[in-house]
């Protein structure tokens, strides 16, 4: 999972860097100038599962405003110090989707985001059924004919940007900016061709069918769907 994060005291970013980064979370962190001219890049495909963690302060509102009304769903997430009703029910209003009060413990952070990314997506529960595979949304590997089978972190998060789009074509230039995004190692272009080969082949081997489950959809992308609504062979 990615995130952007602003925290303008400085003192207090080692400690919440590694509190995300503990619980699986990326953090990016941004100045104030990413809510005025940074966020037109929310707007491309796979960047909208990005939360936006903003530390309360005197224009958090208007942070929130910019982010909504340039058309951004990525979960919103506001930290604060101290615990008020009357100030969370604004943000809230405002536009925020969550506010979570220190100490701020990234498995928190966490899970509140997938929450708010599973539904954006039309999750209700925290896993979705393929056929014979079991998806979770949680941080949890899949279930395939009853097994779980072990991903690695990347083949982690592009089968779960796959099973939360199921049975929708995704391009390879979405699921790359959704895993890699504006990182500084960027790999090569084939990376996620060589990764979702490896997701076939662990799916196939653990599945019954022996179906791989990912779908080539030439000059479009990859779909994750069962068997029987694939529209070609998997390759």
């Amino acid at each position: 999972m990615r995130a952007y994060v602003f925290e303008p005291r400085q003192e207090r970013c080692d400690g919440l860097q590694a509190e995300l980064i503990s619980a699986g979370v990326d953090p990016t962190f941004v100045s104030d100038t990413f809510f005025a001219s940074g966020l037109e890049s929310l707007l491309q495909p796979g960047f909208e599962t990005r939360a936006i963690l903003i530390s309360d302060h005197e224009h958090v509102r208007q942070c929130i405003r910019n982010i909504r009304s340039l058309g951004c769903s990525n979960p919103v997430i506001i930290l604060r110090d101290f615990r008020n009703a009357r100030d969370t029910a604004n943000l809230l209003d405002a536009g925020a989707d969550d506010v979570i009060v220190s100490p701020i413990r990234g498995e928190e952070v966490r899970s509140r985001t997938n929450s708010v990314i599973r539904r954006l997506y039309g999750h209700a529960a925290d896993s979705v059924v393929v056929g014979e595979l079991v998806a979770y949304f949680d941080g949890r590997d899949p279930i395939v004919s009853g097994a779980r089978i072990k991903l690695s972190k990347r083949e982690h998060s592009i089968f779960q940007h796959l099973a939360l789009n199921s049975n929708k074509v995704i391009s390879k230039d979405a699921i790359y900016d959704a895993v890699y995004g504006m990182s500084i190692d960027q790999p090569f272009d084939k990376v996620i061709d060589v990764y979702i080969c490896k997701l076939r082949k662990k799916i196939a081997s653990a599945a019954a069918s022996g179906c791989q489950y990912i779908e080539t959809v030439h000059g479009r992308g990859y779909k994750l769907s069962e068997p029987d609504q694939m529209l070609t062979p998997a390759e």
